[in-house]
């Protein structure tokens, strides 16, 4: 008979759900994607029109499946129209009953807590952070603050919200987004206070850029021409205009960071809309690239 120790079992990933403290708004809903020995764990935060079920990346993709082969995902649940953001006050418009702190919620909670579970993961002990659309510009933001994110991804993000138009673009915005959801529109004044005040500076990251030297950073957009996933005639026509805007932000972003010396990558396909499908193709390249790695 032979000898020899037995060998482990391989390490599978554990998907768990736990809520965290919502620094005064209702609990913060947190699922996640672990799997022992991986090598970056991604905060991964949703768009405009993000429900309080599961986040957009699970009701339209599988990157949690990127926790098979090296980065345990991370998903807040929540945070339509909020921009992840601390806002002035609770929203006045639709009588909002709480102000929405979510830049307290993903520092001051989240962070830590994952820091509980030992998932700051690789060789930098540091987390990426990611988003799509309104969570482009809101994984920039908190990256370029946070010391323990390490890697910022935006992908169809608005990088410049000090371009012209671009602040009213974010007050209908807001408005249409509430409505639509059926709670009621928001008012973006009670977000960052009137167009003029220094806190949209605060949450541009076309003027944070500086705060970004020495991280990892990518930008990714589609060019606003169909391409290989279906779309009605409706979302073509919101998704086009979109997606052509966040590419020539996403551009004029990258020139951005290259004059102030900070490290960036770039996606932006020949084809793409304002769309999940893409989005998650864009996760993908990024993660078979090796842009996750430390």
């Amino acid at each position: 008979m032979g000898s020899g120790a037995a060998s482990a079992a391989p390490a599978r990933v554990v998907f768990t759900q736990s809520f965290i403290d919502g620094c005064g708004m209702p609990p913060v809903k947190v699922r996640m994607w672990v799997k022992a020995g991986n090598y970056k764990t991604v905060i991964a935060l949703d768009g405009l029109r993000a429900t309080n079920d599961v986040s957009g990346w699970e009701h339209n993709t599988r990157i949690q499946d990127m926790a098979n082969s090296g980065v345990n995902v991370v998903e807040p649940v929540g945070g339509l129209a909020s921009f992840y953001s601390d806002w002035n006050a609770p929203s006045n418009f639709n009588n909002q009953p709480y102000r929405y702190r979510w830049s307290c919620a993903i520092n001051q909670r989240l962070i830590p807590f994952l820091d509980s579970k030992r998932l700051a993961v690789g060789p930098a002990g540091k987390y990426a952070i990611m988003g799509i659309s309104m969570g482009g510009n809101s994984a920039m933001i908190i990256g370029a603050n946070n010391p323990r994110i390490s890697h910022m991804f935006s992908m169809s993000g608005y990088l410049n919200l000090s371009a012209p138009g671009m602040r009213e673009a974010i007050r209908i915005a807001l408005l249409d987004a509430g409505i639509q959801a059926g709670v009621g529109p928001f008012n973006s004044d009670s977000m960052w206070g009137p167009p003029t005040s220094v806190r949209w500076l605060d949450n541009d990251p076309f003027v944070q850029i500086g705060k970004m030297r020495g991280k990892k950073v990518r930008v990714a957009s589609g060019s606003g021409i169909p391409g290989p996933y279906p779309t009605d005639p409706l979302g073509f026509i919101q998704g086009a205009p979109l997606e052509a805007l966040s590419l020539a932000q996403s551009r004029a972003f990258q020139v951005q960071a290259l004059v102030n010396n900070v490290q960036i990558t770039s996606d932006f396909p020949a084809v793409g809309l304002h769309a999940w499908g893409y989005w998650r193709d864009m996760v993908w390249r990024a993660k078979d690239q090796g842009w996750f790695r430390d």
